[in-house]
């Protein structure tokens, strides 16, 4: 998109797509860029369904990763840089017009931060609606379907079911090996943290020595595609509500 095409969308009925990842530990078989990449592609999918309605605009390929820095590779910004910085593109986008913003998240790391953006918004731009969502909790029925191990999640079942689906051939299948998989497997401080609330957060090596919960062999590429799919008619549908809203359609 250049930058006079952008002067032709009417950003009264549409909506700016921020994708915000990671660049983490994904387990032996999965790139770093994993939660960059899903987000990337649903944005790419929601666009491509509402075309002339959704836009994907600036991308975040580091998130908030402090808990992955005990394995190599991972780079982390600080929270208050990752809110500072998505609260600039929420605002720059504004500027140019966009009177909503959508930011996907590929990252469970980022949630609270980005609960942090959409209040200090509600201040510093008013006229603006902010919403942003996860990827995977969007298909939770779908995945419980499936089924999955007792402890699943970072590179598990539904991550890497994704990343066949979207980008297979970043998938190294010969590496895919489960990791932990059962509360039993962990001592009692990380088992405590995986509880829903209160909320305790450990570092990523105290729950899983190769970094992956789950156990990845099961994943599918089918799995993953019925998870992009319920994701992307999940966003459109909340976007079709969300402009109708403002235009008298839905309110």
């Amino acid at each position: 998109m250049t930058s006079r095409d952008t002067e032709k969308i009417d950003k009264s009925r549409s909506v700016a797509l921020v994708p915000v990842g990671a660049f983490e530990q994904h387990g032996p078989a999965m790139p770093m860029a994993t939660d960059q990449i899903r987000a990337v592609a649903l944005c790419d999918s929601v666009a491509k369904r509402m075309e002339g309605t959704a836009f994907v605009g600036p991308e975040l390929p580091v998130g908030i990763s402090i808990h992955h820095t005990t394995f190599p590779g991972t780079m982390s910004l600080a929270p208050e840089t990752f809110i500072q910085v998505i609260t600039e593109y929420a605002t720059e986008l504004h500027r140019n017009g966009w009177q909503r913003v959508l930011v996907v998240t590929g990252h469970g790391g980022n949630n609270s931060a980005l609960g942090v953006v959409a209040q200090r918004l509600l201040q510093e731009a008013p006229s603006l609606e902010f919403a942003w969502t996860p990827i995977t909790g969007l298909a939770a029925d779908r995945i419980r379907a499936f089924g999955t191990a007792e402890v699943t999640g970072h590179c598990g079942e539904a991550e890497t079911a994704q990343m066949l689906h979207v980008a297979p051939h970043l998938v190294r299948d010969e590496l895919l090996q489960p990791g932990t998989t059962g509360l039993d497997e962990m001592d009692s401080l990380p088992r405590l943290s995986r509880r829903a609330r209160p909320s305790l957060s450990v570092t990523w090596d105290r729950l899983s020595a190769n970094g992956v919960l789950g156990d990845p062999t099961r994943s599918t590429k089918e799995l993953g595609a019925d998870i992009i799919e319920t994701a992307t008619e999940t966003i459109c549908d909340y976007v079709r509500t969300w402009i109708g809203i403002d235009r008298g359609i839905n309110g």
